[in-house]
């Protein structure tokens, strides 16, 4: 068996299996398990593997569920890089919010091995979710969106509307000094409860989206409590945020990286303001003392 027929069979036994174990690979292929290490460290490189003590979990794509993939284009290496900073901000044990956008897909591939509680209307991210023994998940029904298999409408709504978590993460199709928007109204609706729902909302979303606006508004800028977008972001987009008391959190893109920052994902910057009394520090657990989120009148655009 060559390198690269022994890593394609290595693919295919962790895709297979969801979770399997370092000495039970090295058993199946007829290997040492330092050379199955290697093999799973391009695994992980590749987004297709997370690696946790004494084994590694899937995290990539599903023969069952489409994941994104109309959705590879020129800005995944920034979507990677905020789902990494936008990690340090959960604390083991959070009990958090995941929508169905592909940056918050990328964030739930590096959540996989970590205890927590999960809270998601995305069928993908509760098929990836589901191989870990560490996630308590819990998946919102609804009316299911094929395009971006999320659940969404009145049931999502109201099941929403009686759940509480630390942290919403959302993903937006535009970011603009009006606020945050996306597409789809209904969409927009069940987003709007999820924000409902947390005592903080946080937006991933790579640099191309600001500056747009779409169908329907979310929220205004100050209703959110962090961004977490990649240093492609522009010093008008900058301003726009820190005027409205939104703290930024700029992911570091792997080409801008020097080797001595490789091991720092991300900065942090942390405009002051009177509106916003969440901690401003990146790995801390999130306060109690977050805003309560109020959107009933949010407009369309």
């Amino acid at each position: 068996m060559t390198t690269d027929e022994r890593r394609d069979r290595l693919r295919d036994l962790v895709k297979d299996r969801g979770f399997a174990a370092l000495g039970e690979l090295a058993s199946q292929l007829s290997v040492s398990e330092s050379t199955i290490r290697r093999d799973l460290e391009m695994l992980e490189e590749a987004g297709l593997a997370r690696r946790t003590h004494g084994g590694v979990y899937w995290t990539g794509d599903s023969d069952t569920i489409s994941v994104f993939e109309s959705r590879n284009d020129d800005f995944w290496a920034a979507k990677q890089s905020i789902g990494r900073a936008a990690s340090e901000l959960i604390a083991d044990h959070d009990t958090i919010l995941l929508d169905g956008g592909s940056t918050v897909y990328e964030l739930a591939r590096l959540i996989v091995h970590r205890p927590l509680q999960v809270v998601t209307n995305s069928l993908p991210v509760a098929h990836l979710l589901s191989t870990s023994d560490s996630i308590d998940l819990v998946m919102i029904g609804g009316c299911v969106r094929g395009r971006t298999s999320v659940t969404i409408g009145p049931l999502a709504d109201s099941q929403l509307a009686n759940i509480h978590v630390t942290t919403a993460f959302l993903s937006v199709a535009g970011v603009s000094p009006r606020g945050f928007f996306n597409s789809d109204m209904m969409l927009v609706e069940s987003e709007k409860a999820m924000l409902a729902s947390a005592e903080r909302g946080i937006v991933l979303a790579d640099h191309s989206k600001f500056g747009k606006t779409s169908l329907s508004r979310i929220c205004e800028l100050h209703q959110m409590d962090t961004v977490v977008t990649d240093d492609g972001l522009d010093s008008d987009a900058k301003a726009w945020l820190e005027s409205a008391g939104v703290q930024l959190r700029l992911a570091q893109s792997p080409l801008t990286q020097t080797p001595s920052a490789q091991s720092s994902s991300a900065q942090a910057s942390t405009p002051q303001s009177p509106q916003k009394t969440s901690a401003p520090a990146p790995t801390a657990s999130p306060s109690n003392s977050s805003p309560t989120h109020s959107l009933n009148n949010a407009n369309l655009s």
